[in-house]
């Protein structure tokens, strides 16, 4: 039993504690190319949530993970078999509701560990944050923490190296041979503004990928996988540790 996985505690020893900071991984069900399991965005949530929270207990951090949300964001996909959407309106009556329990219950942080690029959060937390002024609201993007040059070779952010990387290390059992992956590769948007970032418009994934993919994984291994999940999840228990730290009264300087 982890005592900061709320999933796994019990009753008899978690109703004295007392928790600092709230995590909530919110993954997504989809595709992840040809080899990858359609949990992917889950697993990982899961694993970067607990072993970042471990590292922050360890350190002193009163830490509580809640159970990942397995569902995101994924109206771009909607003619992929059984990639689930979860509405942001969905979305954002379950937040609600579990910032309405952790507000009763005296519990005034909330960190969304978000695992899925579909999924965004700023405008929930906007309109929730005055719904509950005495919550301290957040949200990061682990697979933006880090820069990934620095471990892999080909860019994505799909079924890429790096997810790759991870699940080969997180959980190989569920990843098929790499000769079998399609290799990602996605078309561009031929309207210039869009290209270059500044404009945005959802992508429809089927006409951008042939195998649901976004960036070639065949240079991806487990030892990359294993160098990138500690560093990341040095970096997010850095955050977890700040958070219980802060005086939410004095959070500027």
């Amino acid at each position: 039993m982890r005592p900061y996985i709320l999933a796994e505690t019990n009753w008899r020893d978690i109703q004295n504690q007392k928790f600092d900071v709230a995590v909530l991984p919110w993954g997504a069900t989809e595709a992840h190319n040809y080899h990858l399991p359609y949990a992917t965005d889950i697993i990982e949530a899961d694993n970067i949530a607990a072993e970042a929270a471990r590292k922050a207990w360890e350190a002193g951090a009163k830490i509580i993970v809640l159970p990942t949300i397995p569902f995101g964001v994924n109206t771009g996909q909607a003619d992929i078999l059984l990639d689930i959407n979860m509405s942001p309106s969905t979305q954002a009556a379950v937040l609600n509701d579990v910032l309405e329990v952790l507000n009763r219950q005296g519990i005034s942080k909330l960190l969304i560990l978000n695992s899925h690029g579909g999924n965004d959060f700023k405008t929930m937390i906007r309109e929730l944050g005055l719904k509950y002024p005495a919550m301290f609201i957040s949200s990061c993007n682990w697979f933006h923490s880090l820069d990934r040059s620095a471990f892999f070779e080909n860019p994505g952010d799909h079924a890429d190296e790096m997810e790759t990387s991870l699940l080969l290390h997180l959980r190989p059992d569920l990843v098929l041979p790499l000769e079998e992956a399609g290799e990602g590769r996605d078309k561009k948007p031929k309207i210039k503004a869009y290209r270059e970032g500044w404009a945005w418009a959802e992508r429809k994934w089927s006409q951008v990928t042939e195998d649901t993919g976004v960036g070639n994984p065949k240079k991806a291994t487990k030892e990359k996988g294993e160098r990138f999940f500690e560093a990341v999840t040095d970096k997010m228990s850095r955050l977890f540790v700040d958070l219980a730290k802060a005086n939410l009264n004095d959070l500027y300087e």
